[in-house]
Order: structure tokens, then C-alpha cells, then sequence
């Protein structure tokens, strides 16, 4: 069966990889996940320095999903390197996707240029979705002119291919898309976490105590869906549909909106066997389907305008 894909100059087996922030950094999934089952392997974010992430509660459980305020807790590039590398040369045959997080334009490029020399790595993932504190708050990825500096910038310090993780949070996602394009970007991810709320009716109070954290989960895969299908329609680089992917069928909406890959985040949590029932499940698809290769899916959707 002709699972193979090619994702801005890289070769995945199959189409899955695992959402940034679900899965660690490889090693704390083993015990559950042969880790040669991906595609590709996406780390949870790395900054320059070590970040101490949102106070708790960080985590809710809500109708079809969940809510977090993590805040991009992470050890920092140094650590991240001497706890991984060893791990993640194991499985070579993987292509790794490092997703970098900054909270500057200088952060980004910085982060990137320090990993640039490492072998090992296929490609970043750029989450545009953190504050820009010079910026008084603002996110990266809302602004179509911010997004386009801090692409601009991480490009010029990498070879390597950089995907672009697009916030949901945003009135047209073809606005921002268009513009990490024009930037540089060579493939996009879609999307991030939508934001939300749930109060502690008893307390009287949000139940997280960063307030919002970001929706995931089922809940918000016809909203990912639909804009991978808009953004399909107005860029040319590949696209990874994420957001609520549980089975093979919805793995397969997405791919037929025109993503050439998909991540599975929230599912992993509930399931750890979800990635091989998805490819268990394309796999019959396609054989049911007389499909032969996943990449003649890709887009069909469109043909029926």
C-alpha cells in the first residue's frame, strides 16, 4: 500500500506524526509507542533557555476536549540535546521535526541557529503562536506582519526545511498563511489550539490559573478542518492538518481538505494505540477503495466545486 508522502523535501512512510506538545520528546512515549511506527517524530517545543511554564492548574477536561495552559514548560535547547540525542538516534530512519517557541523575534532565530548543526534534524516546526513581548502581548501568529519577521528571520539562520504551526485564532487563515509563504515558509501546520475557558462554578473562579488555555481535542476538528480546506485553496506549499484527529476517517477528511499530513495530540493522552488503528484503518480504506497511493487523496475534496 502506497503510504509514502514527501513533505517539503522529506520522506515520511506514511502520512502521522505525532502533534508538538502531546508527545514529549520521544522517550516518554516508548514504553507505549514503537516510536518507528511515525512518519515523523515532532518534539514538544524548545526554547534558548529553559521556561518555567504557567502556574497550576494547567489541564481541564471539557465536552470533547480539553483545555491547557502549559506555557511551553520547557528544559531548554542544552538539556533538551543531552537527554535526547541518544534516544532519537536510535530510530535514524525517523525524520525528527524540532519545534522551536521564542518569545522575540531573536528568541526564534537564536533557537534555530543553535540546532542547525545538528544531523539529526529534519526540519523545524516555527509555533507562531506565543506572545511577543516587545510586542505588549500580541501573538505572532495573528499578526500577518509579525508572522512574516519571524519566519523571515529563523530562515535566515537554517537551511533546513521550516514548517510554519498556524494559530486558529484568527478571522481569516488565508491572510496569515499567504503571508509565512511569501516569507519563506515550506510547509504550513494547521492548526494550533483555539482558546477557552471553563469556570469552577463553586469557586466562582476560572478553573485554570493561567485563565484561557488552548481547546483541543474532537471539539475543534470541523474548525481545523475547514481551515486547512480554506488554506489548500490559496497557498502552495504542503500542509499538516491537526486538531481532533481520532480514527482513520478523520485523519482522511483532513487529508482530502489537502493535507499532505496529519498530527495525533489529544487522542495519544486517551489512547496510545491510536496511531496504529489510523494506519490500520487508511490502510483498509484504501484497499476497499482500490486506492494504491494516499497522495491521489489528497485535495480530492476541492474537485466537487
Amino acid at each position: 500500500m502506497g503510504l509514502e508522502v514527501s513533505l517539503a523535501g522529506i520522506k515520511l512512510k506514511n502520512p502521522l506524526m505525532p502533534a508538538s506538545g502531546t508527545y514529549g520528546y520521544g522517550l516518554e512515549y516508548s514504553p507505549y509507542i514503537d516510536p518507528s511506527i511515525w512518519g515523523a517524530i515532532v518534539t514538544k517545543g524548545v526554547s534558548v533557555n529553559a521556561w518555567p511554564g504557567n502556574d497550576t492548574p494547567r489541564v481541564c477536561e471539557t465536552p470533547s476536549g480539553m483545555l491547557n495552559a502549559i506555557g511551553l514548560q520547557n528544559p531548554g535547547i542544552s538539556v533538551f540535546l543531552a537527554q535526547s540525542r541518544g534516544f532519537l538516534s536510535e530510530y535514524s530512519d525517523v525524520p525528527l521535526i524540532v519545534n522551536i517557541v521564542g518569545k522575540t523575534i531573536e528568541e526564534y532565530a537564536q533557537a534555530a541557529e543553535k540546532l542547525n548543526k545538528e544531523v539529526r534534524i529534519g526540519a523545524f516546526e516555527l509555533n507562531i503562536s506565543c506572545p511577543n513581548v516587545k510586542e505588549g502581548g500580541i501573538a505572532f501568529g495573528t499578526d500577518p506582519v509579525l508572522a512574516s519577521e519571524v519566519v523571515s528571520a529563523v530562515k535566515s539562520t537554517t537551511e533546513k526545511p521550516l514548517i510554519v504551526k498556524l494559530s486558529p485564532n484568527v478571522t481569516d487563515i488565508c491572510v496569515i498563511a499567504t503571508a509565512v509563504e511569501a516569507a519563506g515558509a515550506d510547509a504550513l501546520t494547521i492548526s494550533n489550539t483555539l482558546l477557552g475557558m471553563v469556570i469552577d462554578t463553586k469557586a466562582r473562579k476560572p478553573i485554570l490559573a493561567n485563565k484561557v488555555g488552548g481547546l483541543s481535542g474532537p471539539a475543534i476538528r470541523p474548525v481545523a478542518l475547514r481551515m486547512v480546506y480554506q488554506a489548500y485553496q490559496c497557498v502552495n506549499i504542503p500542509i499538516i492538518g491537526v486538531g481532533g484527529i481520532m480514527r482513520a476517517d478523520d485523519a482522511l477528511q483532513f487529508i482530502m481538505a489537502g493535507a499532505k499530513a496529519v498530527q495525533i495530540g489529544t487522542a495519544l493522552f486517551a489512547n496510545p494505540n491510536t496511531p496504529y488503528e489510523i494506519l490500520d484503518g487508511i490502510t483498509k480504506f484504501m484497499d476497499e477503495q482500490g486506492i494504491d497511493d494516499i497522495n491521489t487523496l489528497v485535495g480530492v475534496a476541492h474537485s466537487w466545486q
